[in-house]
């Protein structure tokens, strides 16, 4: 017992600040802004540390079951944790906006962020990256036709007749999943996965590194849930937080939007990277892109039905801006994912397209 809660001592410190929320968010609200910020700022720190847990509990089960089953419970974990964040900020939040920047910021920071990165310091570590093609074309023609239809087309959809539209969605995106989950886990699964020689192994520093054994299936998926029910108990606080410690300060229109795509993200980031230094840029693949997929084609249905429920529309269509932004990364990441081998100029270019989505926000574009 004493190892385990040595082990999950980041959801003790979840609860601690949860229940710190819970009894201080009055107080803290009234004593202005900078408090407000500060307590922010903490509550987002321990959202992230949960995360992590969360991610590594999603890493044991996917050891246990193997790709491309893996990398999918690693991506859906981390979707379940920015639809439930996404799903209580709106309740606060007045931004009919939210939803579309908190899409467009993760799949910046999916594609051009993490797949970025990892190539790029994989590419100076090891030169070219080998992984299967296959993955790259399959996840970025599913992620144009996902934001082309959610993201794009609601821009010319008549504002009376939105809820038809909507529901459209709503199947089109169930639709498109349905049968990527059936090519992903099934006869072509191989389109996931890439078998490393021996030598790539050896090159890398050795041997793969054995799967965690912190505790058994069942135990994994009941901190998993625990850990998505704290993230979800302290967003509502921080929301609360946020809103306040904002007010009046002309910070940019996306910002919480950002916040909400780093917190999901930040696990991914870990995973991905270490993932590169190790040579095993298929799982970089798997996981930039299936977080960037997962993200536009299960938010969307989720936060559409909410809308329809409600009657109350989100603004879905990007901005001139964002659908710029958008084409050249996966006009980019079509010809950089083409031939089955990165390099660390192919994540430099993705990585200077983040650079300029950070820029862009910081100037409220």
């Amino acid at each position: 017992m004493p190892s385990v809660i040595k082990r999950e001592k980041f959801l003790l410190v979840a609860m601690l600040a949860a229940g710190l929320a819970f009894f201080t968010e009055h107080p803290v609200l009234a004593a202005g802004q900078v408090a407000a910020l500060i307590a922010a700022a903490l509550l987002i720190g321990v959202i992230v540390l949960t995360s992590t847990r969360v991610a590594h509990h999603a890493e044991v089960l996917a050891h246990k079951v193997g790709d491309p089953y893996g990398t999918m419970i690693l991506t859906l974990s981390a979707v379940a944790v920015e639809v439930l964040i996404l799903a209580i900020l709106m309740n606060s939040s007045n931004s009919p906006t939210l939803v579309r920047d908190t899409i467009y910021s993760a799949v910046m920071l999916d594609i051009n962020g993490i797949l970025g990165l990892a190539a790029l310091l994989g590419g100076l570590r090891h030169g070219e990256q080998p992984y299967n093609d296959n993955s790259g074309k399959t996840y970025g023609v599913m992620i144009l036709t996902a934001m082309g239809i959610s993201m794009v087309v609601p821009e010319f959809v008549p504002k009376d007749r939105w809820h038809y539209y909507s529901a459209f969605t709503i199947v089109a995106m169930i639709a498109l999943y349905g049968l990527f989950l059936r090519m992903q886990v099934g006869a072509h699964s191989y389109f996931f996965s890439y078998s490393y020689p021996r030598q790539t192994q050896a090159a890398a520093g050795g041997p793969a590194q054995p799967a965690p054994q912190h505790g058994s299936t069942a135990a994994s998926i009941t901190i998993i849930l625990i850990g998505v029910a704290l993230i979800g108990l302290m967003a509502e606080f921080m929301s609360a937080f946020i809103g306040t410690g904002l007010e009046g300060t002309g910070a940019p229109p996306a910002l919480m939007a950002v916040i909400v795509a780093a917190i999901s993200a930040a696990p991914e980031i870990l995973t991905a990277l270490r993932a590169a230094l190790r040579n095993r840029m298929q799982a970089v693949v798997n996981v930039a892109m299936g977080a960037s997929l997962s993200t536009v084609i299960l938010t969307v249905p989720v936060m559409e039905a909410i809308a329809l429920y409600t009657g109350q529309p989100f603004i879905m269509a990007m901005t001139p801006v964002q659908t710029v932004m958008v084409t050249i990364t996966l006009i980019a990441a079509a010809i950089n994912l083409n031939d089955g081998e990165t390099n660390a100029i192919e994540g430099m270019t993705h990585f200077v397209l983040f650079a300029t989505f950070v820029v862009l926000t910081l100037l409220g574009l």
